[in-house]
Protein backbone atom coordinates (compact mmCIF):
# COMPACT_ATOMS: atom_id res chain seq x y z
CA UNK A 1 0.00 0.00 0.00
CA UNK A 2 1.32 3.49 -0.94
CA UNK A 3 1.87 5.62 2.19
CA UNK A 4 0.29 8.69 0.57
CA UNK A 5 -3.03 6.84 0.32
CA UNK A 6 -3.21 6.26 4.09
CA UNK A 7 -5.67 8.44 6.01
CA UNK A 8 -4.53 9.50 9.47
CA UNK A 9 -6.67 11.09 12.19
CA UNK A 10 -5.39 14.29 13.83
CA UNK A 11 -6.13 15.21 17.47
CA UNK A 12 -8.86 17.60 16.24
CA UNK A 13 -10.61 14.61 14.61
CA UNK A 14 -9.73 15.86 11.12
CA UNK A 15 -8.73 13.24 8.54
CA UNK A 16 -5.60 13.97 6.45
CA UNK A 17 -3.29 11.99 4.16
CA UNK A 18 -0.15 10.60 5.79
CA UNK A 19 3.01 12.44 4.71
CA UNK A 20 6.33 10.61 4.91
CA UNK A 21 8.14 13.90 4.21
CA UNK A 22 6.46 15.59 7.17
CA UNK A 23 7.66 12.82 9.50
CA UNK A 24 11.17 12.94 7.98
CA UNK A 25 11.33 16.72 8.42
CA UNK A 26 10.18 16.56 12.05
CA UNK A 27 12.96 14.04 12.78
CA UNK A 28 15.60 16.07 10.93
CA UNK A 29 14.50 19.25 12.73
CA UNK A 30 15.40 17.75 16.11
CA UNK A 31 18.85 16.72 14.84
CA UNK A 32 18.38 12.97 14.29
CA UNK A 33 21.06 11.51 12.00
CA UNK A 34 20.16 9.88 8.67
CA UNK A 35 20.51 6.32 10.00
CA UNK A 36 18.09 7.03 12.87
CA UNK A 37 15.66 8.81 10.52
CA UNK A 38 15.67 5.82 8.12
CA UNK A 39 15.13 3.28 10.93
CA UNK A 40 12.15 5.21 12.33
CA UNK A 41 10.66 5.83 8.86
CA UNK A 42 10.90 2.11 8.00
CA UNK A 43 9.36 1.00 11.30
CA UNK A 44 6.49 3.50 11.15
CA UNK A 45 5.84 2.72 7.46
CA UNK A 46 5.51 -1.02 8.28
CA UNK A 47 2.94 -0.30 11.00
CA UNK A 48 0.67 2.13 9.13
CA UNK A 49 -3.00 1.31 8.63
CA UNK A 50 -6.08 3.24 7.48
CA UNK A 51 -7.34 5.56 10.23
CA UNK A 52 -4.21 5.43 12.42
CA UNK A 53 -4.04 8.42 14.77
CA UNK A 54 -1.22 10.97 14.76
CA UNK A 55 -0.82 10.09 18.46
CA UNK A 56 0.02 6.45 17.61
CA UNK A 57 2.57 7.53 14.99
CA UNK A 58 4.09 9.99 17.47
CA UNK A 59 4.27 7.36 20.26
CA UNK A 60 6.06 4.91 17.96
CA UNK A 61 8.65 7.47 16.81
CA UNK A 62 9.09 8.78 20.38
CA UNK A 63 9.68 5.25 21.75
CA UNK A 64 12.36 4.53 19.13
CA UNK A 65 14.10 7.87 19.75
CA UNK A 66 14.08 7.32 23.52
CA UNK A 67 15.93 4.01 23.07
CA UNK A 68 18.58 5.71 20.94
CA UNK A 69 19.18 9.15 22.44
CA UNK A 70 16.95 10.48 25.21
CA UNK A 71 17.68 14.15 24.45
CA UNK A 72 16.34 13.67 20.90
CA UNK A 73 13.17 12.13 22.35
CA UNK A 74 12.92 15.21 24.60
CA UNK A 75 13.11 17.54 21.61
CA UNK A 76 10.58 15.43 19.74
CA UNK A 77 8.04 15.70 22.59
CA UNK A 78 8.26 19.51 22.75
CA UNK A 79 4.64 20.12 21.72
CA UNK A 80 3.36 17.59 24.27
CA UNK A 81 5.70 19.05 26.91
CA UNK A 82 4.12 22.48 26.51
CA UNK A 83 0.66 20.96 27.14
CA UNK A 84 2.19 19.45 30.30
CA UNK A 85 2.84 22.97 31.62
CA UNK A 86 -0.90 22.96 32.54
CA UNK A 87 -3.51 22.43 33.78
CA UNK A 88 -3.50 26.18 34.64
CA UNK A 89 -1.99 28.76 32.30
CA UNK A 90 0.38 30.17 34.93
CA UNK A 91 3.49 28.03 34.17
CA UNK A 92 2.98 28.78 30.45
CA UNK A 93 3.04 32.52 31.24
CA UNK A 94 6.28 32.03 33.22
CA UNK A 95 7.69 30.04 30.31
CA UNK A 96 6.90 32.77 27.73
CA UNK A 97 8.30 35.39 30.13
CA UNK A 98 11.56 33.38 30.41
CA UNK A 99 11.87 33.10 26.61
CA UNK A 100 11.47 36.89 26.33
CA UNK A 101 14.10 37.47 29.02
CA UNK A 102 16.61 35.44 26.99
CA UNK A 103 15.73 37.68 24.01
CA UNK A 104 16.73 40.80 25.94
CA UNK A 105 13.41 41.88 27.48
CA UNK A 106 12.84 42.80 31.11
CA UNK A 107 9.57 41.17 32.11
CA UNK A 108 6.91 41.32 34.81
CA UNK A 109 4.20 38.69 35.23
CA UNK A 110 0.56 39.07 36.32
CA UNK A 111 0.37 42.81 36.89
CA UNK A 112 -2.67 45.05 37.21
CA UNK A 113 -2.55 48.01 34.81
CA UNK A 114 -4.90 50.97 34.57
CA UNK A 115 -6.70 51.58 31.32
CA UNK A 116 -8.51 54.73 30.33
CA UNK A 117 -11.82 53.05 31.21
CA UNK A 118 -11.10 50.10 33.56
CA UNK A 119 -8.19 48.21 35.16
CA UNK A 120 -6.80 45.06 33.53
CA UNK A 121 -4.82 42.08 34.79
CA UNK A 122 -2.02 41.62 32.25
CA UNK A 123 -0.20 38.28 31.90
CA UNK A 124 3.21 39.68 30.89
CA UNK A 125 4.63 43.20 30.59
CA UNK A 126 7.89 43.28 28.61
CA UNK A 127 10.28 46.24 28.36
CA UNK A 128 13.09 46.76 25.83
CA UNK A 129 14.76 49.89 24.38
CA UNK A 130 12.35 52.36 26.04
CA UNK A 131 9.40 50.48 24.57
CA UNK A 132 6.83 48.37 26.39
CA UNK A 133 4.80 45.41 25.13
CA UNK A 134 1.83 43.82 26.86
CA UNK A 135 1.31 40.12 26.26
CA UNK A 136 -1.73 37.94 26.86
CA UNK A 137 -1.24 34.16 26.96
CA UNK A 138 -3.95 31.75 25.91
CA UNK A 139 -3.06 28.28 27.16
CA UNK A 140 -5.03 25.22 26.10
CA UNK A 141 -4.33 21.88 27.78
CA UNK A 142 -6.38 19.99 25.19
CA UNK A 143 -5.20 19.40 21.65
CA UNK A 144 -7.32 20.64 18.77
CA UNK A 145 -8.54 23.79 20.59
CA UNK A 146 -7.50 26.72 18.41
CA UNK A 147 -7.77 30.46 19.11
CA UNK A 148 -10.57 32.00 17.07
CA UNK A 149 -11.00 35.67 16.13
CA UNK A 150 -12.87 36.50 19.38
CA UNK A 151 -9.62 36.27 21.37
CA UNK A 152 -7.53 38.87 19.45
CA UNK A 153 -10.67 41.06 19.17
CA UNK A 154 -11.05 41.08 22.96
CA UNK A 155 -7.32 41.48 23.67
CA UNK A 156 -6.94 44.33 21.16
CA UNK A 157 -9.65 46.32 22.95
CA UNK A 158 -7.87 45.79 26.29
CA UNK A 159 -4.52 46.76 24.72
CA UNK A 160 -5.95 50.02 23.34
CA UNK A 161 -7.53 50.89 26.70
CA UNK A 162 -4.22 50.35 28.54
CA UNK A 163 -2.18 52.08 25.80
CA UNK A 164 -4.25 55.28 25.96
CA UNK A 165 -3.72 55.55 29.74
CA UNK A 166 -0.05 54.41 29.73
CA UNK A 167 1.15 56.82 27.04
CA UNK A 168 -0.70 59.77 28.59
CA UNK A 169 0.96 59.14 31.98
CA UNK A 170 4.19 61.18 32.27
CA UNK A 171 5.41 58.90 35.10
CA UNK A 172 5.93 56.05 32.63
CA UNK A 173 9.48 56.09 31.28
CA UNK A 174 8.61 53.94 28.25
CA UNK A 175 6.11 54.07 25.39
CA UNK A 176 3.57 51.27 25.08
CA UNK A 177 3.95 50.29 21.43
CA UNK A 178 2.78 46.69 21.00
CA UNK A 179 0.21 44.15 22.08
CA UNK A 180 0.78 40.39 21.68
CA UNK A 181 -1.36 37.28 21.91
CA UNK A 182 0.55 34.04 22.55
CA UNK A 183 -0.98 30.56 22.41
CA UNK A 184 0.42 27.04 22.64
CA UNK A 185 -2.00 25.85 19.94
CA UNK A 186 -2.90 27.60 16.66
CA UNK A 187 -4.83 30.64 15.45
CA UNK A 188 -7.71 30.39 12.97
CA UNK A 189 -7.32 32.20 9.61
CA UNK A 190 -9.78 34.89 10.78
CA UNK A 191 -7.73 35.50 13.94
CA UNK A 192 -4.52 35.90 11.87
CA UNK A 193 -6.25 38.22 9.41
CA UNK A 194 -7.61 40.40 12.23
CA UNK A 195 -4.21 40.49 13.99
CA UNK A 196 -2.53 41.73 10.79
CA UNK A 197 -5.25 44.32 10.22
CA UNK A 198 -4.95 45.95 13.69
CA UNK A 199 -1.17 45.36 14.15
CA UNK A 200 -1.64 42.93 17.03
CA UNK A 201 1.30 40.51 17.13
CA UNK A 202 0.22 36.85 17.16
CA UNK A 203 2.57 34.07 18.26
CA UNK A 204 1.50 30.41 18.20
CA UNK A 205 3.06 26.95 17.95
CA UNK A 206 3.87 27.45 14.25
CA UNK A 207 3.02 31.11 13.52
CA UNK A 208 4.64 33.34 12.26
CA UNK A 209 6.12 30.88 9.77
CA UNK A 210 9.68 29.91 10.77
CA UNK A 211 9.44 32.14 13.87
CA UNK A 212 6.69 30.42 15.86
CA UNK A 213 7.11 29.08 19.40
CA UNK A 214 8.69 25.78 18.29
CA UNK A 215 11.26 27.65 16.13
CA UNK A 216 12.19 30.09 18.91
CA UNK A 217 12.54 27.32 21.50
CA UNK A 218 14.77 25.21 19.21
CA UNK A 219 16.83 28.21 18.11
CA UNK A 220 17.47 29.47 21.64
CA UNK A 221 17.65 26.04 23.32
CA UNK A 222 15.00 27.19 25.81
CA UNK A 223 13.15 23.95 26.53
CA UNK A 224 10.58 23.63 29.32
CA UNK A 225 11.50 21.16 32.12
CA UNK A 226 8.49 19.09 31.04
CA UNK A 227 10.42 17.85 27.95
CA UNK A 228 12.67 15.69 30.15
CA UNK A 229 12.19 11.97 29.61
CA UNK A 230 14.02 11.21 32.87
CA UNK A 231 12.12 13.38 35.38
CA UNK A 232 8.86 11.97 36.77
CA UNK A 233 5.59 13.93 36.56
CA UNK A 234 5.76 14.56 40.31
CA UNK A 235 9.28 15.98 39.99
CA UNK A 236 8.25 18.19 37.08
CA UNK A 237 5.27 19.56 39.03
CA UNK A 238 7.54 20.27 42.01
CA UNK A 239 9.94 22.26 39.78
CA UNK A 240 7.09 24.19 38.12
CA UNK A 241 5.67 25.07 41.55
CA UNK A 242 9.09 26.61 42.38
CA UNK A 243 9.03 28.66 39.13
CA UNK A 244 11.68 26.45 37.51
CA UNK A 245 10.21 26.32 34.00
CA UNK A 246 13.32 26.06 31.82
CA UNK A 247 15.78 23.17 31.62
CA UNK A 248 18.51 25.82 31.48
CA UNK A 249 17.57 27.00 34.99
CA UNK A 250 18.38 23.54 36.38
CA UNK A 251 21.93 23.58 35.01
CA UNK A 252 22.63 26.67 37.09
CA UNK A 253 20.85 25.43 40.21
CA UNK A 254 21.03 21.69 40.93
CA UNK A 255 19.83 22.45 44.47
CA UNK A 256 16.30 21.61 43.33
CA UNK A 257 17.32 18.11 42.22
CA UNK A 258 19.05 17.60 45.58
CA UNK A 259 15.91 18.84 47.35
CA UNK A 260 13.92 16.16 45.50
CA UNK A 261 16.29 13.53 46.91
CA UNK A 262 17.48 12.41 43.47
CA UNK A 263 20.47 10.07 43.72
CA UNK A 264 23.84 11.14 42.26
CA UNK A 265 23.85 8.64 39.35
CA UNK A 266 20.34 9.62 38.26
CA UNK A 267 21.06 13.32 38.80
CA UNK A 268 24.09 12.98 36.51
CA UNK A 269 21.92 11.40 33.78
CA UNK A 270 19.24 14.13 34.11
CA UNK A 271 21.81 16.94 33.93
CA UNK A 272 23.56 15.26 31.00
CA UNK A 273 20.26 15.04 29.08
CA UNK A 274 19.50 18.70 29.84
CA UNK A 275 22.97 19.90 28.78
CA UNK A 276 22.68 17.97 25.51
CA UNK A 277 19.30 19.62 24.91
CA UNK A 278 20.43 23.17 25.66
CA UNK A 279 23.62 22.87 23.60
CA UNK A 280 21.96 21.61 20.43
Amino acid sequence: METNTIDIIKSSGKKVKFSLDKLKNSLKRIGADQKTVNQIINTVRDELYQGISTKEIYNRAFGLLKKKKSYLASKYKLKKAIYELGPTGYPFERFISSILQYSGFKTEVNKILHGQCVTHEIDIIAHKHNKTTIIECKFHNEKGLNCNVKIPLYINSRYNDVKTHWNANSKNKTTLTEGWVVTNTRFTEDAIQYGKCVNLYLLSWDYPKNDGLKDRIDRLGLYPVTVSTLLTNREKQFLLSRDIVLCRQLIGDVFYLDHLGILETRKHKILNEIKMLCNH
